[in-house]
């Protein structure tokens, strides 16, 4: 495993490179592990040094030829704060790498047990594409699909959802693909059950199947805890200065086994209502549309010839090109006190003062005709944001 990430650097990161990761750090789980070997390990296995700090003191780094370092950390690539207290990192002299992200929550999951942290069950695990693929057919039989559910460690009898994930492509700083983003955002240890991950086309293709005694019951949508991972994911970029990719993530409802096809096209489906930037409207979830689903169905064409839409698209784009990209910013406005009903809630979720987030409404209400605060005008502003983002122009 030496090296193994720069000498994959120039590859396409896919989810048979995932599995070696995770696979390298289930292995120290599943032996004798101590800080000096996981930082060692985790400095070969990256090609950098590496180095981690628990909350009780111990500390250990070591360079990429298994010589430990002493002083302060050179360049720190990459971190991840553990919980109450301490860190891992990475220390890459350019640019992280294509791996590092992945790398990072796995040290981090170890590390977590070296502070006696019970490890969490409900780690993912990078699956066999073919296998998922297999799952989510329609034309395959019941008993191949059955038969592959087993093969992924999956109940045939227990329902299931399907979550599809998508980062931006390619992501500005790793070049990240989805089967890893998709792993790197699961290996949070978000959710609660068995968590089966793949790439499947462009997108990361997620399988969950919770257990009994989850909160909601195991057909609870996982939204709300990948929002949390998300939110954790940003707060961590920033605190390491390490701009956000950005993920999108569509969750399907709640499905049998041997129909995960259904959940599949419903997390499709929701991907393209998500847009990245709030965790509230990077993670959406098939049943909370209800009714607002049904806009899918209209062709995309349609869809941009509506006059709302085409007027909205059309400020969007002039704000962008004139303003310095400040048309996703009155989009994220408008979106944000849609949802809320509210100038402060919608200031309070984007980090900006009311009177910013009033003056980018007060941009649109004058450009659209609307006027916001009418229950009616709002609906229809949701409206004309949902058909924004099918039409692939939000």
């Amino acid at each position: 495993m030496k090296g193994l990430l720069l000498r994959l650097s120039e590859l396409d990161a896919d989810a048979a490179t995932a599995v070696r990761v995770i696979a390298h750090f289930e292995a120290l789980l599943g032996g004798a592990l101590d800080p000096a070997t996981l930082a060692r390990s985790t400095a070969a296995l990256a090609g950098c040094a590496a180095g981690l700090e628990l909350a009780d003191g111990r500390t250990a780094r070591f360079g990429p030829g298994g010589a430990a370092l002493a002083g302060a950390p050179g360049k720190v690539s990459g971190r991840v704060d553990l919980d109450p207290a301490g860190r891992v990192w990475l220390e890459r002299p350019g640019e992280p790498g294509p791996f590092d992200e992945l790398v990072l929550e796995w040290m981090a999951i170890a590390a977590g047990v070296l502070a006696g942290r019970p490890r969490a069950a409900r780690s993912p695990r990078a699956a066999d594409p073919a296998l998922v693929e297999l799952v989510l057919s329609e034309r395959e039989d019941a008993p191949d699909r059955a038969r592959a559910l087993r093969l992924l460690g999956l109940a045939p009898q227990v329902p299931l959802r399907v979550v599809a994930v998508a980062p931006r492509e390619p992501d500005p700083v790793t070049g990240t693909d989805a089967g890893v983003a998709a792993v790197a955002l699961f290996g949070r240890g978000a959710l609660r059950g068995s968590v089966r991950v793949a790439r499947v086309g462009s997108l990361g293709a997620v399988l969950v199947q919770r257990p009994e005694g989850t909160p909601g019951g195991n057909a609870a949508s996982p939204a709300t805890e990948l929002r949390a991972a998300l939110r954790e994911r940003a707060r961590e970029r920033s605190t390491a200065r390490r701009p956000d990719g950005g993920i999108r993530v569509g969750v399907g409802g709640a499905a049998d086994p041997l129909a995960a096809h259904d959940s599949w096209a419903q997390a499709c489906s929701a991907l393209r209502f998500a847009v990245e930037g709030s965790p509230q409207e990077a993670v959406v979830d098939h049943d909370t549309l209800g009714p607002v689903a049904l806009l899918a169905d209209i062709p995309v064409e349609r869809l941009r010839a509506q006059p709302d839409v085409r007027l909205l698209g059309e400020l969007a784009r002039s704000e962008r090109g004139g303003q310095g990209g400040q048309g996703s910013d009155l989009l994220a406005a408008l979106a944000a006190f849609c949802r809320t009903g509210s100038l402060r809630q919608a200031a309070a979720e984007l980090h900006l003062h009311h009177s910013s987030v009033a003056a980018r409404l007060a941009h649109v209400e004058k450009e659209l005709g609307w006027q916001l605060r009418d229950p009616q005008d709002r609906f229809r502003a949701q409206l004309a944001l949902y058909a924004l983002r099918l039409a692939g122009d939000g």
